[in-house]
C-alpha cells in the first residue's frame, strides 16, 4: 500500500527525572533528506536514528526533533569569557562615542543573551538513558509511519477513482467515431460539389478518402491508453512504494490523451479529451506526495 510523503509522529517519555519529547515531520521531496536536531550529547547516535528512518522512508524531507524539559536538566552553562569581553568592550565604546548614558548591569544582562556568550557543556550520555530515548524515538517513528499510511490510503483512493474515470471517459468516445468519419466524408464531398466543372474518379476518390481517414484513426491510441490505465491500477495495488513509477505511467497516459485530442476532429471527442486531461492533472498533483 502506498504511503504519503507527508507525515507526523510524536512520543513523550521519561527517564529518571528527565522528560523527553520526540517529533518527526516530513514533506514531499525527490530524494531522502533527513535533518536531525538532538541535544549535543546525543550527536554520536545520529547514525542509529538514520538507520531506523531508512527502514520506513525512501523519499521526502524529514525533520526529527528532540526536546528535553529544561527543569529536569542540570544547567551545565559556562560563560565564553572572550566573547563576553569583546561584546562588552565594543558596546561600551560605541555608547561613549554616541554620548549615551547606560547602566552597566543592564548591559551585562543584554550581553549574556547574545550568541556564543553562554555555552552548554554536554553531559556524559548514560547508555540506559539512550535506550529510553531510542525506544521513545521508535514509538514516534511508528506513529509517523501510521500517519503516512493513513494519508497514503486516502490519496490513492482518490487517484484510483480518477484513473477509473479516465477509463469510463475513454469508453464514451466510441459512439462518436463513425459519426466523425462520416462528417469528414460529407464535408469533402460538399466542397467538391461546390466547385463548378470538376469531375473526379469515384473509385480514386474512395481510395484517397480511406487514406485520409486512416490518419484520423484513434484505435491504437485507445488501446494503449487502456493498457496504461490497467498497468497504473496494477502497479498501485501491488507495489509498496509506487509513487515514482506511477508518475512515469501517468506521463505515458498523458501522451496518448494528447494524441487523441490532436486526431479527434470532433467537438464531443474534444470535450471528452479535455475532461481526461483535467483528471490526469489532478492525478499528477496527488502523485507528488506519494512515496
Amino acid at each position: 500500500m502506498a504511503k504519503s510523503m507527508t507525515g507526523y509522529g510524536k512520543h513523550n517519555c521519561t527517564y529518571n527525572t528527565k522528560q523527553f519529547s520526540i517529533e518527526i515531520r516530513s514533506v514531499n521531496g525527490k530524494s531522502l533528506d533527513v535533518n536531525i536536531k538532538f541535544p549535543i550529547n546525543f550527536r554520536d547516535k545520529e547514525g542509529e536514528i538514520r538507520n531506523q528512518l531508512n527502514k520506513v522512508a525512501q523519499r521526502g524531507k524529514i525533520d526529527v526533533f528532540m526536546t528535553v524539559d529544561a527543569s529536569s536538566v542540570k544547567s551545565g552553562f559556562v560563560i565564553n569569557k572572550a566573547a563576553f569581553t569583546a561584546y562588552l568592550s565594543q558596546l561600551e565604546q560605541l555608547l561613549k562615542e554616541e554620548g549615551a548614558e547606560f547602566d552597566r548591569s543592564q548591559l551585562v544582562s543584554s550581553i549574556l543573551r547574545l550568541p556564543d556568550v553562554m555555552n552548554q557543556e554536554p553531559e556524559n550520555l548514560d547508555e540506559q538513558e539512550w535506550k529510553a530515548v531510542f525506544e521513545c524515538f521508535n514509538k514516534a517513528l511508528a506513529a509517523f509511519d501510521n500517519f503516512r499510511s493513513g494519508e497514503g490510503k486516502i490519496i490513492m483512493q482518490d487517484i484510483l477513482q480518477r484513473i477509473t474515470l479516465i477509463e469510463q471517459l475513454l469508453a464514451q468516445i466510441a459512439p462518436y467515431e463513425n459519426e466523425r468519419l462520416e462528417t469528414v466524408k460529407q464535408r469533402i464531398l460538399t466542397n467538391l460539389e461546390q466547385i463548378p466543372g470538376v469531375e473526379y474518379d469515384k473509385n480514386r476518390f474512395e481510395q484517397e478518402l480511406i487514406y485520409y481517414i486512416e490518419k484520423f484513426d484513434i484505435t491504437e491510441e485507445k488501446i494503449r491508453l487502456k493498457q496504461h490505465c490497467a498497468y497504473f491500477l496494477e502497479s498501485a495495488k501491488s507495489e509498496e512504494a509506487p509513487g515514482r513509477k506511477l508518475g512515469f505511467i501517468a506521463q505515458e497516459i498523458g501522451r496518448e490523451i494528447n494524441t487523441l485530442g490532436s486526431k479527434a476532429n470532433h467537438v464531443e471527442i474534444q470535450r471528452i479529451v479535455v475532461q481526461m486531461k483535467d483528471e490526469l492533472e489532478k492525478i499528477k498533483e496527488q502523485l507528488l506526495n506519494v512515496l
